[in-house]
């Protein structure tokens, strides 16, 4: 079992935009104005695109699958949320909180994996959105995959039941705690914590309540050392980052532009003990998504055929 993968699911954007159903609990996403929609999605693309080559570049097998033409899905670019893949052969299927984002679920994409990897089992989880319960992939989970603890920010998106659940199906312990960023609930836990083979990345102070934030680093430092970043660091995607291994078997922290930029000298240095960074401009997929690297990719643990 290990942290990182050398191979990830990408989904190329056909109609990347503005979803106001999902800004209900995102701060992190703008509105660009309705003039501006076939100009922001021109633009999503292009970054897509950049971000693709940047990660074949660096050695890192990318899995790049078309997102259909209708109906409209203007998060498609965030696969992450909808599908996770495992070493088991597993794969899980989740429930959304935006009724759009739903219509991302394809069964045509898994047929088309499963005929290049060993797809075992699938665990549906859909159903539960009948019940208002919401557990959005590894936008909910930051997965410490050895230690098989499933670390998740409760919220609107990640419901607690639902959490105890799949993780008493995938053998895992969940770890929960809230958080606010900017004065506001934070929807997802890949926004402020990211977790590579030695290292974590986590805002604690974004933890309210000093016994959650005390429990959450003593968790953290049993099996990593814990790279602290600030809320407003948090505000320019820096806990959004991804640990990936290329085809060398280097380890890489992958992260937008914007993250980069926002770490201080210290902290890149100490994140670059165990990982090189490797960044990427992805302004607009930011702004109007209000999603940032780690949540265009959705790692695949599987076997290949």
């Amino acid at each position: 079992m290990g942290q990182v993968t050398t191979h990830v699911m990408m989904i190329r954007p056909s109609a990347f935009g503005y979803n106001a159903e999902t800004a209900q609990n995102n701060a992190f996403q703008h509105n660009p104005g309705v003039d501006k929609s076939g100009e922001v999605s021109e633009k999503a693309l292009s970054e897509f695109e950049e971000f693709v080559q940047l990660l074949q570049k660096e050695g890192i097998s990318v899995t790049v699958l078309e997102d259909s033409k209708t109906p409209l899905k203007p998060d498609a670019v965030f696969p992450n949320n909808w599908i996770s893949f495992h070493e088991d052969g597993t794969i899980v299927t989740y429930p959304m909180y935006s009724t759009l984002r739903r219509k991302e679920r394809r069964e045509d994409l898994i047929n088309d994996l499963k005929s290049s990897f060993q797809i075992l089992h699938q665990i549906h989880l859909e159903d539960f959105e009948n019940h208002h319960q919401y557990l959005e992939g590894t936008g909910s989970l930051v997965l410490d995959r050895v230690n098989k603890i499933a670390y998740a920010c409760i919220s609107e998106r990640t419901d607690r039941e639902l959490l105890k659940e799949w993780c008493e199906r995938m053998g895992y312990i969940p770890h929960t705690f809230s958080a606010v960023s900017n004065g506001k609930p934070i929807y997802h836990t890949n926004v402020m914590m990211a977790i590579g083979t030695k290292i974590v990345v986590a805002c604690l102070e974004c933890l309210p309540d000093m016994n959650e934030r005390n429990a959450l680093k003593e968790q953290l430092s049993r099996h990593h050392e814990v790279v602290e970043i600030t809320d407003e660091q948090v505000q320019s995607f820096a806990g959004n980052m991804l640990a990936l291994k290329n085809n060398n078997g280097e380890e890489l922290m992958v992260m937008s532009s914007r993250a980069l930029a926002s770490l201080t000298e210290q902290q890149k240095k100490t994140i670059e003990k165990y990982s090189r960074i490797v960044a990427s401009p992805i302004q607009t997929i930011e702004d109007v998504g209000g999603g940032s690297a780690r949540c265009m990719i959705a790692e695949v643990f599987l076997d290949p055929k």
